[in-house]
């Protein structure tokens, strides 16, 4: 808890405090501050949202040139399991290439809007507070509720930057059945959501005293909208109204062109954020509503060992993947049965199968999805294998090393959970979507084939731990490199065939030279090299973090 004391005039008596206008002061300056901390950052999350939308929107053009074309599109989605992955239904009256990209990818780039802002505020904001920043900020002449204004201020200057990038973007491409007004307001659908969860951010930032607990809650709001987006849009339609998710999609852009969806996110995310301002006046700087629980009198046995404190700190996050990955394996197994009326019309999807192979389709389509999953274990991977990173930045690396642990020992039980964590992860959403898509296809040897062709996937990830560490252990300030593994991996391994990329191209990620199971056969060899290139790069980076110093910032 911090205080001040009240300012005296002239004559020596206090002076007037500060009236509810001064609870914003200053926060021009941190929207300044934060705009040139998050240049590059920012930056890249609009650049990949953008052109993954206009290369998704020129891809429907090709894939879906004539009438008869979109129509068998049509069939194919007008099942429970695809509207399910994609929205309601009235968007496939109208199938232009408008309406496919409003219907099959609106839904999930609100995820990733979201994710965008939710990170933005909670950076901004608990993130400051947990690392003392806010603190020593607020002793200046800064209001209450700058942080949590300039963060939200923040969120809005991303969000609509992304709207405007892709109503541009869009327009630009000039593709029937887009025009500049449906662009526009597919744009702002974007904005609109990213408003919402930058809300919810703003409130979960008061209640938990960790940046990774008010992020995970935000997250955590982020999945049960979708899933009540999904369970309307194939049963009840009233659940897909108590979602935000499913505000935007019933703007149906490029069909109707429903505007005043949109101000229910906006009425949404101004409450919220108001919501959160007053959260913010009932808790002490540092501190959240919520009180931390006591603790044991000891710590047990696991905490005083490396391995057992390093899986602690893990916990939540892996436990939030594994159910995030289940689900993502169970929702595409729903599918896997229909997976073949689903493509048989797309030619360019065909060729990808082809190049997969496998004896049928089923086969082939879960190859190409198994990529998806791996990918998302490997974002799991990055972000444990960088943690260490975040313990050192926060000092509180330096009292552990102070005893007789070793930099070995602590750094390796980090190493140890991601790499352990990342293959649980795969086994878990590879028996998700074993036992969904066996339900779905009729055939039982799908779950054990599938949950192979996962685990599989395991030392592609511990190469991507091994990047991880190795920037971490000589370069720590460059830990974002170690994102373009899992970026570089999801462009060339899911859409590669799809993009008729080069082999070469393909085989420059560690994912690209994993057994295609079950379309392919099981191949030890790029196995045991992938292991042996992982159990390198660990190696020198923990041979590089022995030889530099701490740094904190």
């Amino acid at each position: 808890m911090t205080s001040t004391l009240a300012p005296l005039d002239a004559s020596g008596r206090s002076a007037p405090t500060r009236t509810a206008s001064g609870a914003f002061t200053g926060t021009g300056t941190l929207v300044r501050f934060g705009l040139r901390r998050d240049r590059v950052r920012l930056s890249v999350w609009l650049l990949a949202l953008t052109l993954g939308t206009l290369a998704t929107a020129a891809e429907y053009k090709e894939l879906y040139s004539t009438p008869g074309e979109r129509a068998l599109a049509v069939g194919s989605m007008d099942s429970p399991a695809a509207l399910a992955m994609t929205g309601p239904r009235h968007y496939l009256s109208d199938y232009t290439a408008g309406a496919m990209l409003g219907h099959q990818l609106l839904g999930f780039m609100a995820v990733l809007v979201g994710l965008m802002s939710i990170l933005i505020v909670t950076r901004h904001t608990r993130e400051e507070e947990e690392t003392g920043r806010a603190e020593l900020v607020r002793s200046t002449v800064v209001g209450h509720h700058a942080h949590l204004a300039s963060a939200l201020t923040l969120a809005v200057v991303a969000d609509l930057a992304l709207a405007l990038l892709l109503a541009l973007g869009l327009t630009a491409l000039d593709i029937d059945g887009i025009g500049p007004g449906g662009a526009l307001l597919y744009g702002l659908a974007h904005a609109a959501i990213g408003l919402v969860f930058a809300g919810v951010a703003a409130v979960t930032a008061q209640v938990t005293a960790h940046t990774r607990g008010a992020a995970g809650m935000a997250f955590a709001v982020v999945g049960a909208a979708y899933a009540l987006r999904a369970s309307g849009d194939v049963g009840n339609d009233a659940l897909s109204w108590l979602s935000p998710i499913g505000w935007i999609q019933r703007t149906y852009v490029f069909v109707d062109d429903r505007w005043w969806p949109l101000a229910l996110c906006l009425v949404l995310a101004a409450l919220s954020a108001a919501y959160g301002c007053v959260l913010s006046t009932r808790r002490d700087v540092g501190a959240g509503l919520r009180p931390a629980r006591l603790g044991r009198p000891t710590a047990s046995d696991a905490l005083t060992r490396p391995l057992g404190l390093a899986l602690r700190l893990h916990r939540a996050t892996l436990l939030g993947f594994g159910a995030g990955l289940c689900l993502m394996g169970v929702m595409y197994g729903s599918i896997l049965g229909e997976a073949a009326d689903m493509v048989k019309d797309i030619e360019q999807v065909q060729e990808a199968l082809a190049r997969i192979g496998g004896s049928t389709v089923a086969e082939s389509f879960a190859s190409m999805v198994m990529v998806v999953v791996a990918v998302a274990a490997a974002v799991y991977v990055v972000m444990a294998a960088l943690r260490p990173r975040a313990e050192e930045s926060a000092g509180r690396a330096e009292p552990l090393l102070a005893t007789g642990l070793s930099r070995t020992r602590w750094l390796g039980s980090h190493v140890a959970v991601a790499l352990g964590g990342g293959t649980a992860l795969l086994v878990v959403a590879g028996l998700g979507f074993g036992l969904s898509g066996a339900a779905s296809a009729g055939d039982r040897d799908l779950v054990l084939d599938l949950v192979a062709a996962a685990a599989a996937y395991a030392p592609a990830l511990w190469v991507t731990a091994g990047v991880a560490v190795l920037v971490f252990g000589w370069f720590p300030r460059a830990g974002a490199v170690a994102w373009i593994v899992p970026a570089y991996a999801f462009l060339a391994g899911y859409l590669g065939p799809i993009l008729r990329l080069p082999d070469w191209m393909m085989n420059l990620s560690p994912f690209g030279h994993v057994p295609r199971l079950p379309a392919a056969g099981m191949d030890w060899t790029p196995l045991l090299a992938l292991t042996a290139v992982a159990a390198g790069l660990i190696l020198l980076g923990l041979l590089g973090f022995r030889r530099r110093d701490l740094e904190a910032t």
